[in-house]
Formats: C-alpha cells, sequence, structure tokens
C-alpha cells in the first residue's frame, strides 16, 4: 500500500432493475438516496473487464454507509444467489434503534427469513430480502 490508508467508500449491490429494487432501500428502510447516474465507455467497460459495460447507480446514505445499487448492461444471466454461509456470499447490515417496531412496520410482501432473534452474542437480528431477493440483516445494537 502506499502512506495513505484506504476509508471504506460505499458497499455495492449488482441488481437486474434499480427502478423496482430502490424504493425498497428508500421507501421500506427508510435510506435517502443522495446521488444518481450513468457510467459507461471504454474505461468503465476496461476496469469492471465486462465488454461495453453500461451501469445505472443509485447511492443511498445510512448514516455514514453509502449503499450502491448498480444495474448493469450487458447482464450477467443464470448466476444463482449464493446462501449466507457460502464462501463469497455478501450482506447488507443496517442498524436499527428498535428491531421490534421496525419488523412489525415491514410490509407484508417483504420476505423474511425469521423474525427478531437474539442471538448468544446479546445482538438482536433478523434477515430480510430485497425485491431480488438480496439479504439484508436488520440488527439491533
Amino acid at each position: 500500500m502506499t502512506d495513505s490508508e484506504p476509508s471504506a467508500h460505499h458497499v455495492g449491490i449488482t441488481v437486474s432493475d434499480l427502478e423496482e429494487t430502490l424504493p425498497f432501500y428508500r421507501d421500506v428502510l427508510g435510506l435517502e438516496v443522495v446521488d444518481r447516474f450513468h457510467v459507461g465507455g471504454e474505461a468503465f467497460s476496461d476496469a469492471v473487464g465486462v465488454e461495453d459495460a453500461r451501469g445505472e447507480f443509485a447511492h443511498l446514505e445510512a448514516e455514514g454507509c453509502r449503499i450502491e445499487l448498480v444495474e448493469y448492461e450487458p447482464e450477467a444471466r443464470g448466476v444463482p444467489a449464493a446462501g449466507l454461509n457460502q464462501p463469497g456470499a455478501t450482506h447488507v447490515g443496517l442498524a436499527v434503534d428498535d428491531l421490534e417496531a421496525v419488523a412489525d412496520a415491514l410490509p407484508e410482501d417483504v420476505p423474511t427469513v425469521s423474525g427478531p432473534r437474539t442471538t448468544e452474542s446479546g445482538t438482536s437480528i433478523m434477515f430480510v430480502r430485497d425485491p431480488e431477493s438480496n439479504p439484508v440483516e436488520l440488527l439491533e445494537v
């Protein structure tokens, strides 16, 4: 590395339909959309290693953690979503003040893995899935 230490910028989630997925993060989870933009061109394609790549991006603010939703073209097909216990699996963790209240306020169509559970570490957690089945952990700290 260099003399400059890296700092966190964002957590990225690739989605197949940004317009369908964005309302979950904005309206259901209450995150603020802070930027929307499009990126394409040769430099972007080279950087992501995908020929003729283009992306539609939305950045959302989660109190110090930026979440980036990106819809790519061309979209890769046929890649199954990894389970949480598989190497390479990812999820976004969002802290809330009152997990029971958040769970009770979730729309009925939001898939949940379970209701709130308190783990042996003392943290209350639950996992929900966004419209594309990406896991999102909600935790009370």
